[in-house]
C-alpha cells in the first residue's frame, strides 16, 4: 500500500515541490494550502489556481484541500481526510510560511509580529498536533514521519526581520521536543532549514533589503548560488523515508553553507 503524507504550503515553492518529490517516492498526498492573502502579509501569497495546478500534475496521487495552518479544525480536517480519502497518514510535512514584519524590532507592530508567528510556529505546532494520534495508532515500527520547514534564519539573526527569526528559532526548538516526546512511539521529528531558496518569502526578502533581485542573497553562500526548491524537498522526501529512521530532533540544514561560513 502507498505512503500518505500531508503538506502544508503546498500551492507553491518549497512545499509544492515537496509534493513533487513525496509523489515520486510513491505517497499519496493531501496538499494543504490556506489560498489567499493575510493583511499583514506585505505580498501575495498563494491562490486556489497554484493550488489546483500542483494537484493536476498528479492526478489521483494528490488531493487538494485549502484550509489554514492556523485553525486545529483545518488540520484535524487535513488528518481526517487523509485518513478517509487515502486510507491512512505517515507523515506530515509543515512548509507553510511567511515572511513580514520587516524594519527595526522595536517598532514592529503586535499585528505583524503575530501575523509571522501565527503561520510559522502556531502552524507548525497544529499540523503536528492533529497528525499525532493517528501516527502513534500506526504503531512503533511504521516509519511515521514528522518534517518542518525551519530556516538558516532559525540558528542566525537577520537584520531586521527579528520576527522571522525568532519564529524560525521557535520551529527547531519545537520539533526538537516534539522528537523527544514521541520517539518512544517511532516517529522521528526533524527540521530542514533552508538558506536563501527562489521563492516568494526570498522575493519579499529581496524588498526589505532593496535589494534589485533575489540574485544578490547567492553571495551570502559557499556554493555561490540561490537553492532551488526542488533541493530543499530532496531533503524532507528522505526524511520521510524508512531510511532516515535513526534520525529524530534534527535540524538539517540545506543552505549551501550559509550557517557554516
Amino acid at each position: 500500500m502507498k505512503r500518505v503524507a500531508i503538506v502544508t504550503g503546498a500551492a507553491r515553492g518549497i512545499g509544492a515541490a515537496t509534493v513533487d518529490a513525496l509523489v515520486n517516492d510513491d505517497y499519496q498526498i493531501v496538499a494543504v494550502d490556506r489560498c489567499r492573502d493575510i493583511p499583514e502579509v506585505p505580498y501575495a501569497l498563494a491562490t486556489p489556481a497554484d493550488l489546483d495546478a500542483v494537484v493536476a500534475r498528479h492526478g489521483d496521487a494528490v488531493l487538494g484541500l485549502v484550509g489554514d495552518v492556523r485553525s486545529a479544525s483545518d488540520m484535524a480536517l487535513a488528518v481526517e481526510t487523509a485518513t478517509r480519502h487515502f486510507g491512512r497518514l505517515d507523515a506530515v510535512v509543515a512548509c507553510a510560511g511567511v515572511i513580514a514584519a520587516a524594519g527595526p524590532s522595536w517598532e514592529i507592530t503586535d499585528a505583524a509580529w503575530d501575523a509571522v508567528w501565527s503561520v510559522n510556529v502556531l502552524g507548525t505546532r497544529r499540523l503536528l498536533q492533529a497528525a499525532t494520534p493517528t501516527l502513534i495508532s500506526n504503531g512503533p515500527d511504521a516509519h511515521s514521519r514528522m518534517v518542518a520547514v525551519a530556516s538558516a534564519a532559525g540558528s542566525s539573526g537577520l537584520y531586521h526581520l527579528a520576527a522571522y527569526s525568532a519564529a524560525k528559532h521557535a520551529v527547531v526548538g519545537l520539533v526538537r521536543g516534539v522528537a523527544m516526546d514521541l520517539a518512544e512511539h517511532g516517529i522521528t521529528v526533524n527540521a530542514v532549514s533552508p538558506g536563501s531558496t527562489r521563492t516568494a518569502i526570498l522575493q519579499a526578502s529581496a524588498q526589505v533589503y532593496e535589494l534589485e533581485s533575489e540574485e544578490d542573497f547567492a553571495k551570502h553562500q559557499p556554493i555561490g548560488r540561490l537553492i532551488e526548491p526542488s533541493e530543499v524537498a530532496a531533503a524532507i522526501a528522505w526524511l520521510c523515508s524508512p531510511a532516515a529512521s535513526a534520525i529524530t530532533g534534527a535540524d538539517v540544514a540545506v543552505d549551501g553553507g550559509m550557517t557554516v561560513s
